[in-house]
């Protein structure tokens, strides 16, 4: 089994359940809403559709301050000639109004950079734009505006609507685009109050650079989506902005998606080039607990085969993963358990780590330090099993040990009958024990499964 997770973004090439099935098979483990197309009967349809094959998490992509293109229709353009785009729903519209905040001179980048252009005037609401290359623009393609800091809304109407309905159908996260700052998350969290799922901030933008840290503190997770990252900032830094993001939510145990562009020739391709595989390979061995696929299967041609390819890529890169994590001050009991647990590893011939886990924590600890043995984590809880399974390394199984007595052998016997553990395996197993604090599991036994199930008998 791979160690490395797979996100899919759910759209028209994969929204049916025999295809989602193939992509599970391949190695699917969660799937993403990009609310910036469709609508919420779309929506609740790739969720049903998601909890009818595999119970696996589902994130719901909310646009917040990200800039948009309205469009009424697919418009070729090319280089030399002027367009007129507005803010009151044109025929090509923003759907933020900065128009006072852009002058002439300033560049307006469209889907991901590939289109270029440049204000020439400002009309009575209207910006004349001349483009700099020949392409095609379309409705929701995404815009930036370098080196500008825009006071767009952190919250659109059409993100508070999709916000109940997460909370509706409670799906494990709420991801936000352009997360600026501290603030934009303290917004999510007040008009998501009494979501029970988790968040990710996602990271495209020299704020969100800028402020990770403190954004970094108030989130579950990560995601570093380098297409809008790349025209925001300069292509060169990309790779070791990548790196050092990733160190920090390894360094915390928070998880980190790396996305966009991974394998986007196979939209079109059955076969990816040499660059995608490589870049694949190198977010995995920079420490991210998962990659994600968009175009390449919500609107590609090959869905399932691009799943394919980056499971193999996955599977053969793993092997070569080391921990990035450093020694640092005392965090928590958990967190001092957890480099027991790696040092434990590293010295004897273990063959599974199995943690008793409420919140998820310690087994997230734990798998930052990318040990090579599988990390079995038994929780009590649906949502947190599901929310695991985007977690490196990580093995999740839903077991109500709570009313069990000897809580290890309960959970070891259960293993035993599902074939997660073996008689002869030697493993290791974590739990709280005689407390009911937070982040406390402060218990470390290790067994021939056995011989404590022989012991257990007597």
């Amino acid at each position: 089994m791979k160690k490395t997770k797979i996100i899919c973004t759910i759209g028209p090439a994969s929204l049916s359940k025999e295809v989602l099935e193939e992509m599970y098979r391949a190695g699917m483990n969660g799937v993403r809403i990009n609310t910036a197309y469709g609508d919420l009967d779309q929506y609740k349809t790739i969720v049903d559709n998601v909890r009818e094959t595999a119970d696996i998490p589902i994130i719901v992509d909310i646009k917040g301050p990200e800039i948009r293109l309205r469009a009424e229709r697919r418009v070729i353009i090319q280089k030399g000639e002027v367009i007129e785009v507005g803010f009151n729903r044109e025929e090509i519209s923003f759907n933020h109004d900065f128009y006072d905040e852009v002058s002439v001179g300033d560049d307006i980048y469209i889907d991901n950079g590939r289109i270029r252009t440049r204000i020439l005037e400002k009309v009575g609401g209207t910006l004349r734009l001349l483009v700099m290359n020949d392409g095609e623009i379309d409705d929701g393609k995404g815009v930036n505006i370098p080196n500008k800091q825009l006071s767009v809304p952190s919250l659109s109407k059409k993100d508070l609507e999709i916000i109940e309905f997460a909370k509706e159908y409670d799906v494990e996260f709420i991801a936000l685009s352009f997360t600026r700052n501290a603030q934009d998350v303290e917004n999510l969290k007040a008009e998501a109050d009494g979501y029970k799922g988790g968040l990710i901030a996602k990271i495209e933008n020299l704020e969100g650079v800028k402020n990770f840290r403190e954004i970094l503190d108030r989130v579950e997770g990560i995601m570093i989506a380098r297409g809008d990252l790349g025209v925001e900032i300069e292509l060169e830094r990309v790779p070791l902005v990548q790196k050092s993001l990733i160190r920090l939510c390894n360094q915390r145990g928070k998880t980190v998606v790396t996305a966009t562009d991974m394998l986007e020739s196979m939209m079109y391709s059955p076969t990816p080039t040499r660059a995608e595989v490589s870049d694949v390979a190198n977010a995995i061995l920079d420490g991210t607990d998962a990659v994600m696929l968009s175009g390449e299967t919500s609107i590609g041609k090959y869905p399932v085969k691009s799943v394919s390819m980056m499971s193999r890529i996955a599977k053969d890169v793993e092997v070569a993963v080391k921990s990035h994590v450093e020694d640092g001050r005392f965090i928590n009991i958990s967190d001092t358990v957890s480099k027991a647990i790696r040092n434990v590893c590293q010295n004897m011939p273990l063959d599974k780590v199995v943690t008793l886990t409420r919140s998820g924590y310690t087994a997230k600890m734990i798998a930052r330090f990318r040990i090579p043995q599988p990390i079995i984590a038994v929780t009590p809880e649906e949502r947190v099993k599901r929310q695991l399974e985007l977690v490196f390394g990580v093995y999740p199984v839903h077991i109500d040990y709570r009313n069990e007595k000897d809580r290890i052998l309960a959970v070891a016997r259960m293993l035993h009958s599902m074939n997660l553990i073996d008689e002869e395996d030697t493993v290791l197993f974590t739990a709280a024990f005689r407390t009911v604090l937070k982040h406390a599991s402060n218990l470390i036994e290790i067994h021939t499964i056995k011989e404590l199930m022989n012991l257990a008998v007597r």
